[in-house]
C-alpha cells in the first residue's frame, strides 16, 4: 500500500496555455511575470521581501524546467538548481473555464466539457426576476452591489449601508460565481450561510458554478476585513471523481482547506479547515501524520489566489511563494516508502495582468517521493492525468479521462 499527497497552489500558473487568446489571456504568466518583476526590483516591499524570486526547493523539484516546457523560457532571475529531484512537467487544461471548480474537478479526473453560466459585466449583473426571488425566498429587504467587483472594494463601498439596512452585498466576477458578503455580527454568520444555501438552489437553472459566502467584520469602511469563515457552495461534479473512487474503495480522503466545498462535499471522508497558507500547511502536516496506507491528503492553498493574485499584489504573491517553499522540507521529512507528493495548480491569476480575474495558463506538475525516478513528463494534455496518477499509485480503478504519468 502507499499514500498520496496532492497539493494545489491556487492560481500558480506558469504561462503558455495554447488557448489563452480565447480567454483574452495571451501572454499571461503568473510565475514568469512575478519572477520578472522581482528581478527588476519591482517585487520589493520594505519589511516583507526583496530581490529576485527565490524558490530553491521547488526549483530542485523541476519548477523552472516545467516553466520552460510550458512557455519556452526560464523565469527571469532565478538560478538553476544543481540537480532536479523527481518528476516534472506542465499540464494544459481542457475544461471550458479558468475557474476553481473546473481546475480541481479536472485534476480529480473529471473535466468540465460544458459551458458555465455567467453574469453580464455591464449594467446590473443579476436579472430582476432573480433578485426578486432572492429577496423573497431569502427574507431580505433588497440587495446591494449587483455588479462585477473586487470583494474587498465592494465591502468598503457598501459595508456601512449593509449594516444599516440589512441588505446583503451581492456581486460576481468573470467566473461563474455569485458572491454574498455580509457582516458576521449585524447580519449573522449562520444567517449568511443559510441565505447562501437558498441562493444556491435558485441559481441551478442559471448553471452558475458557485455561491460564495464572504463574511466580514469591522465597524466602518476603514477597518472592514473578511474573516476565515468563507464557505463555497458548489454544484456537484458531472460524474464521479477520483475522490468518489477512493472513498468507494474504503480509503480515507482528508480534505484540507476549501477542497470539500469545491467538490460539494462529495467523496470527502474528513474535513479539515484552516485559515491562511501557513495554517493550512500546519494542518496538512498533521493530516500527513495521521494518514494511513491507501489514503489521500488533498489541500488547496488559497492565499496565492485570494490575497495576492486577485489583488494584483506582486510582492505579496512572491513572499507567499517563498514562505511556502521554505516549508517543503517539513513535508519531505514526513514521507514514508511508497508515498508520493504532487504539487500543481488549478489555473493562473497573473498579478501583473489587466483586471482582477483568473488567467488561462498551463500549470506545473511536480511529483516526488521515495523511489520516484527523476524525469520530465513533458506537457500533459489535460489535468486529468494528475488524478489518474494518484489512482494508479493507490491502486484504485482508473477513471474515464487521462492516464497516469508514472
Amino acid at each position: 500500500m502507499a499514500r498520496a499527497f496532492l497539493f494545489v497552489l491556487d492560481s500558480f500558473g506558469i504561462g503558455g496555455a495554447p488557448d489563452a487568446a480565447d480567454f483574452g489571456d495571451d501572454g499571461a504568466d503568473t510565475l514568469g511575470h512575478i519572477a520578472e518583476f522581482c528581478a527588476a526590483g519591482a517585487g520589493d516591499r520594505p519589511g516583507l521581501r526583496e530581490g529576485p524570486l527565490s524558490l530553491p526547493n521547488m526549483s530542485a523539484l523541476g519548477l523552472l524546467h516545467a516553466a520552460k516546457l510550458a512557455n519556452g523560457r526560464m523565469p527571469a532571475g532565478m538560478g538553476l538548481p544543481h540537480r532536479v529531484i523527481g518528476v516534472y512537467g506542465a499540464a494544459s487544461e481542457v475544461s471550458r473555464g479558468k475557474d476553481t471548480p473546473s481546475g480541481h474537478w479536472e485534476i480529480a479526473g473529471t473535466p468540465v466539457i460544458f459551458d458555465w453560466g455567467y453574469f453580464p459585466a455591464e449594467g446590473d449583473a443579476f436579472p430582476p426576476e432573480l433578485v426578486e426571488a432572492i429577496c423573497r425566498e431569502g427574507g431580505v429587504p433588497g440587495i446591494l452591489g449587483n455588479c462585477h467587483a473586487s470583494g474587498t472594494d465592494i465591502i468598503a463601498r457598501h459595508g456601512e449601508a449593509h449594516m444599516l439596512t440589512g441588505k446583503p452585498i451581492c456581486y460576481t466576477s468573470s467566473d461563474s460565481v455569485f458572491q454574498i458578503a455580509a457582516h458576521e455580527r449585524s447580519f449573522g454568520l449562520e444567517r449568511l450561510l443559510a441565505f447562501c444555501e437558498t441562493v444556491r438552489q435558485l441559481l441551478d437553472d442559471y448553471n452558475i458554478g458557485r455561491v460564495i459566502a464572504r463574511p466580514f467584520v469591522g465597524t466602518t469602511r476603514k477597518d472592514f476585513v473578511r474573516t476565515g469563515n468563507r464557505r463555497d457552495y458548489s454544484v456537484l461534479p458531472p460524474e464521479p471523481t477520483l475522490l468518489d473512487r477512493l472513498k468507494g474503495a474504503g480509503r480515507t480522503v482528508h480534505a484540507v482547506g476549501k477542497i470539500a466545498d469545491i467538490f460539494a462535499h462529495q467523496g470527502i471522508s474528513r474535513l479539515i479547515k484552516a485559515n491562511g497558507n501557513m495554517a493550512l500547511f500546519d494542518a496538512t502536516l498533521q493530516a500527513m501524520d495521521e494518514a494511513e496506507d491507501g489514503d489521500l491528503v488533498f489541500t488547496n492553498f488559497v492565499d496565492f489566489d485570494m490575497l495576492y493574485g486577485h489583488r494584483r499584489d506582486v510582492p505579496g504573491y512572491a513572499a507567499a511563494l517563498e514562505a511556502f517553499d521554505k516549508r517543503l522540507p517539513d513535508l519531505d521529512r514526513r514521507l514514508k516508502p511508497g508515498d508520493i507528493v504532487i504539487l500543481t495548480a488549478d489555473h493562473g491569476c497573473d498579478p501583473t495582468w489587466r483586471g482582477t480575474d483568473h488567467t488561462r495558463e498551463r500549470v506545473p506538475v511536480l511529483a516526488f517521493g521515495p523511489g520516484i525516478r527523476t524525469r520530465s513528463i513533458g506537457v500533459l494534455p489535460g489535468f486529468a492525468g494528475i488524478g489518474e496518477t494518484v489512482a494508479k499509485h493507490l491502486g484504485v480503478e482508473p477513471g474515464l479521462h487521462g492516464r497516469s504519468f508514472l
